[in-house]
Parts: structure tokens; C-alpha cells; sequence
């Protein structure tokens, strides 16, 4: 796999290639009358295990697995202890095995089902095997081959089950587990056993797998053909590049939208979005999903501010009620997704579009002139001020580092909405009073920093944060006093031309 998660496919692309390379190994090695698996594998430490290999019974029947009496074949399996492992197979924490080699007695007919040992058994190889053996007590018809295998308990238990199917119709009853396949799997690559190998794609295509199993699969998807990894690769490698962003969306609109426990929901996908590791990706859902809801929310106030009357009077009222209704509910929407967008410090996005909204924020100004709000969605402008809120005290605590411009338009434009609200809503209660209390601190925070002469203006406008008793308003006592020391202060040198 590259470093850009895109799987390349190896050499072996199909039976064809398998089995010219797999000629071009046994040419090279027959010389010595040993033929060894491929070496694609890398090394492993080994650990003591109470494995024992499987017993070599005498056969159930004539011309079955190790059945001597009618083998035409003798593989030995050459048992190497310094053999490199698969990483893909359990052999590698087994116990190692101290005998030098397992002799099994075979049948060629059978043994043709594997291309790599029907390449052994041709004409060619034949007879240079007959030439090159000077045993008379060796009858010609008597094939003998080496086969080099790891030598643990494991390692030679996966062999010698690839080569008992070798004598079965039936190899999904004997493959039906991902360990087992996963076992298996190596040997029937190397041995062009296509039968086992494609029950073993089959098994592993079906059912699901665990972490460490899936890593297996992906170290043996580049030795297999295109056709045999197309639906492991599906599992696994997305087919776009934004695959995962395209879920997190579809995951945030179907928990503010859809889903029946929507509380529950919202939390969980809160944390997927805290755990995923690309803050760029979640920047980017994000600000899709806050500018969707944000555009609702102000389609709908603008229709609730500029009705169109041309209907009777119930249906006006119906769509009024409507549009103040799907106001309310994105408005909530966009409040948890402002929430989500600061506490992981991918606001900056909304803070600058929550600073361009005139016509927004006028919109609102009308509507809450309005008493039918009142009836119908008496929360909605806590809701739309809890955002204000959250955006401007992030922008307040450096959380969202914003220009000045949107720093002064974020007041400008929303100290308005906090006025009319304040005098709009009657009688108070303590919840609207607290946030009342807070965006106006927030606010005054916001002026501070930003030019002397930008700065009046703006404080000039708060003065109906002032309240009966002086000292229940420090906050703008103190922005006061902070404005007043600063301007007459001497002016700086600097500051003439």
C-alpha cells in the first residue's frame, strides 16, 4: 500500500502470471531436487506452543490422502528452520518442529488440481526428473519432490490440510472460519491451488473480521487477482477521496434532522467528530453543515418579515407560523453546530460569515418588533443569541483569532438584536438574564479591542445596558472608564503625520 492508502497490485494478476512465474521458480530449483515456496515472505520470531501436527493416518479409503499402496508421488516436506514466515498466517508464533521432514504419499491425477504442482508433473519436468535419478529401486512411475516449509507445528498443519483438499469436492465445510483462510489462504496462493484459494476469497468476502485480521487481508490482497480482491478491496479502500467526509455529513444532518432520539444521537456523532484525526476534513463538514442551516434560518425570517398577503388571512397565518416554527428548529441545529465548530477550534469560518449579516440581523429586528413570535417560538431568540454568544466569546478568548473588521462588524451588527431583544422580552427570567449578562460583557470585551475611534461609536450604543443601580452594571462602568483612560492619554508621536 503507498503512503497515499491506494493498494497496488503485485506481480501475480491472475492464473496466468501465477503460474509463468511459479515455471520460471521450478526451473531454477530443480537442479538441486528441491522445490521451496516463493520467497515474498518476511521473517518472525517464534514462541513456544502446545500445537502438535496432524496425525498422517492411513487413508479411508483406495487412492485417497496419504494412501501409499496406489500414490504415484512422494512429496517430502522439507522442514527449515531458519524458513521466512508469512506475516499473514498464525505459524509464526508457533512452536518449531526439530525432525528434518514429513514424507506423504500422493496421487499426480489429484495432485493436477494445483497448477504449480501439474507444471511439476508435465512432460517436461518428467523427464528431466527420470534423467537425473540413477536409483534403480525407484520405480519410473514413482514421482518424488521436496517442498521447503517452515518448520512449526502450524506451518506444517496449513500444509498438509491445503494438500488433503487437494482430495476434496467439498472445501467450504473445511473452510469456514477467517482464521482457517487466513491459514490457508498463503499456501493455496503458492501451490495455484485456484479451488481452495477462491473458497478462502469467498469465506473472507462473507464475514466480518477483526482489526488484526483485516491487516492480514491487506497483506494477502496484492497477491491475488483483480477479480478475486475486488470486494475485499471494496471493504476496505474507499472509492472517493471524501468518502469520509460524505459520511460525517450525512452522520450530522441525520442526527439534527432525522433521528427519532435526536439527543443521543448528537452526542455520539459529537464524538466522532472529536475523534477523527484530520482537523481539515471536520473544518470542512462543519462549515458545509453551518452554512445549510444558517441559509434556512434566514430564508425563513426573511419570509416571516416580508410576508406575501396575497392568500386569505388563515393561510397567510399558517405559513407565518411556519416559517417561525423552521426558524426555530435550525436555529437549534445551528446552535449545537456552532458548539461542535469551537470546542474543536474550527470556527473561524462561521465567526466571519456570523459578521457579515445586515440583512440577517435586520430581518430579526423586525420580527421581534412583532409580538406573534411570542405564542409561537418564544425561545427563538435565546437561541439565536446563544449563538451570537458562543461565536463572540470565542472570538473574545483568542479562540477564534478575527480581524478587526470582523470583530467590529460582529458587534455592530449584533448589538441591535441584543437591545431589541432585551426590550422585547418581558418579564425576564433568570436564563435570559444570564445570557442577557453575558453578551453584553462579551460585547464590551470585543470594543476593547478594537480602534479608539470604532471604539466610541459602538459603546455609545450600549448605554442601554446601563440599569437603575450603577453598580449592577461594573461591566460597562469598566468599558467606560477603559475608553475615557485611553483617550486622554497624550497622543503618541507616532500618531501625528
Amino acid at each position: 500500500m503507498n503512503s497515499g492508502g491506494v493498494m497496488k497490485k503485485k506481480q501475480r494478476t491472475g492464473s496466468n502470471s501465477r503460474l509463468s512465474s511459479v515455471l520460471a521458480e521450478i526451473d531454477s530449483s530443480y537442479n538441486d531436487g528441491t522445490v521451496a515456496e516463493g520467497s515474498h515472505k518476511s521473517p518472525s520470531l517464534r514462541r513456544s506452543s502446545s500445537h502438535s501436527i496432524l496425525p498422517l493416518s492411513a487413508p479411508s479409503f483406495a487412492g485417497g490422502f496419504n494412501d501409499a499402496a496406489t500414490a504415484d508421488v512422494i512429496l517430502s516436506l522439507v522442514l527449515d528452520q531458519q524458513y521466512p514466515l508469512a506475516d499473514f498466517s498464525e505459524a509464526s508464533s508457533d512452536a518449531t518442529v526439530d525432525q528434518s521432514e514429513i514424507q506423504i504419499h500422493l496421487h499426480s491425477h489429484v495432485l493436477r488440481r494445483s497448477k504449480y504442482f501439474a507444471a511439476l508433473l508435465s512432460d517436461r519436468w518428467q523427464q528431466q526428473n527420470e534423467s537425473s535419478s540413477n536409483n534403480p529401486e525407484i520405480p519410473p512411475k514413482l514421482h518424488r519432490y521436496n517442498l521447503t516449509v517452515p518448520a512449526t507445528t502450524a506451518s506444517i498443519n496449513h500444509h498438509l490440510t491445503v494438500l488433503q483438499l487437494l482430495y476434496s469436492d467439498d472445501l467450504f465445510s473445511s473452510i469456514d472460519n477467517v482464521s482457517t483462510a487466513l491459514n490457508l489462504l498463503p499456501i493455496a496462493l503458492e501451490l495455484l491451488f485456484e479451488d481452495c484459494i477462491k473458497a478462502c476469497v469467498k469465506l473472507l468476502e462473507a464475514v466480518p473480521w477483526s482489526e488484526d485480521e483485516e491487516e492480514k487481508i491487506l497483506n494477502l490482497i496484492p497477491f491475488l487477482s483483480d477479480e478475486e480482491s475486488k470486494e475485499l478491496l471494496a471493504r476496505v479502500s474507499p472509492v472517493r477521496r471524501d468518502s469520509s467526509e460524505e459520511m460525517l455529513h450525512g452522520l450530522i444532518l441525520s442526527a439534527i434532522h432525522n433521528h427519532p432520539n435526536m439527543a443521543f444521537a448528537k452526542a455520539f456523532v459529537a464524538k466522532l467528530l472529536r475523534d477523527f484525526s484530520s482537523r481539515e476534513s471536520i473544518r470542512r463538514v462543519l462549515d458545509k453543515a453551518f452554512e445549510k442551516s444558517l441559509r434556512v434560518v434566514k430564508q425563513s425570517l426573511e419570509e416571516y418579515s416580508s410576508p406575501d398577503f396575497r392568500g386569505d388571512h388563515n393561510e397567510t397565518e399558517a405559513i407565518q407560523r411556519l416559517n417561525l416554527h423552521t426558524a426555530m428548529t435550525n436555529g437549534k441545529h445551528l446552535l449545537w453546530l456552532v458548539e461542535r465548530m469551537i470546542e474543536l477550534r474550527v470556527a473561524d469560518t462561521a465567526v466571519m460569515a456570523w459578521s457579515e449579516q445586515a440583512s440577517f440581523t435586520a430581518d430579526l429586528q423586525r420580527a421581534f418588533r412583532d409580538d406573534a413570535w411570542r405564542n409561537i417560538v418564544p425561545s427563538l431568540p435565546a437561541v439565536v443569541l446563544r449563538c451570537t454568544s458562543r461565536l463572540a466569546n470565542a472570538v473574545a478568548t483568542g479562540n477564534i483569532l478575527a480581524t478587526k473588521q470582523v470583530r467590529m462588524k460582529l458587534v455592530r451588527d449584533w448589538l441591535p438584536v441584543l437591545i431589541i431583544c432585551k426590550d422585547s422580552v418581558s418579564p425576564m427570567g433568570p436564563n435570559h438574564k444570564s445570557l442577557y449578562l453575558e453578551l453584553e460583557e462579551t460585547f464590551l470585551r470585543i470594543i476593547s479591542t478594537l480602534p479608539l475611534s470604532d471604539a466610541q461609536g459602538l459603546l455609545q450604543q450600549c448605554l442601554s445596558f446601563s440599569t437603575r443601580n450603577v453598580d449592577d452594571c461594573p461591566h460597562l462602568v469598566s468599558a467606560f472608564s477603559t475608553w475615557f483612560r485611553r483617550a486622554n492619554r497624550p497622543p503618541h508621536p507616532d500618531s501625528f503625520e
